[in-house]
């Protein structure tokens, strides 16, 4: 008997690239491929497919069927446009340390590569008396996400971590969040700076929601701190590691697994 073929994701096709901030590029895509795509869905998780240099698209799709599968990470929707189409995925600039930055730093309009998702969006419903938001770069799509989609009237607490001072974005934010930008040069040296200001910041009365993502020590350290000191509620906590210094994501999501085991 054979085997049913998995369904082939569906084929993107760039429709702009460009350097957002310094080390950050944003890749816009556009067209029919992304009908039926729910609205509202900016923050929610997705799975990329990447092809190889040159390669071309009757090639990229038959790997699906006849294998090895391409290159498969994990990425974030930044923005989606239903009514025109498009949608933007933002992908950290490291150079060809990882099939997915050599991609996107070599993007241009017309190149492609494998979409499957969404996921559902991370924070459905806001109802907190202040917010606590904390990612790196990886994760700020998901926190800028979660920020502009917040009540006007939100108050709380944005602390971002970038790579250098030419990184730090314009966001539509909340008049009342408190925002702080901090500097870690080196994304693959452990750093303890987003831990840190949060164990020493102001905690008001309160409902809490929090959204945090980030490299997994880091991750690890605050989610200690959620649940121990400040015995947040799972309910209101969105927390979860993104990546881990030292491993590519497939080895990170093995790790990821057995922690959550």
């Amino acid at each position: 008997m054979t085997k049913p073929s998995k369904p082939i994701p569906r084929i993107l096709t760039v429709n702009d690239a460009f350097y957002l901030t310094a080390n950050m590029i944003r890749v816009v895509f556009k067209g029919p491929e992304l009908a039926g795509i729910f609205d509202g869905c900016a923050g929610a998780n997705c799975k990329i497919f990447l092809p190889t240099k040159g390669q071309s698209r009757e090639d990229f799709i038959a790997q699906f069927t006849d294998g090895p599968p391409p290159a498969k990470r994990t990425y974030t929707v930044r923005a989606y446009r239903a009514d025109v189409q498009e949608m933007d995925i933002d992908f950290v600039a490291h150079g060809d340390e990882g099939p997915a930055s050599a991609w996107a730093i070599r993007a241009k309009a017309g190149d492609f590569l494998g979409f499957a998702g969404p996921s559902e969006v991370k924070i459905k419903d806001f109802y907190a008396d202040w917010y606590l938001i904390s990612a790196d770069m990886s994760a700020l799509p998901v926190a800028s996400a979660a920020i502009e989609a917040m009540p006007r009237d939100a108050k709380g607490v944005a602390i971002f971590e970038v790579i250098s001072s030419d990184d730090v974005q314009k966001l539509d934010i909340p008049k009342g969040m408190d925002v702080h930008w901090l500097i870690q040069g080196d994304p693959h040296k452990a750093s303890t700076a987003q831990e840190d200001f949060i164990r020493n910041m102001d905690w008001p009365s309160g409902v809490v929601q929090t959204c945090v993502a980030g490299e997994s020590g880091v991750i690890k350290a605050i989610r200690g701190y959620f649940t121990k000191d400040r015995a947040l509620p799972r309910e209101d906590v969105y927390i979860s590691g993104y990546w881990k210094i030292g491993l590519i994501e497939d080895q990170h999501q093995i790790e990821k697994r057995k922690d959550l085991a």
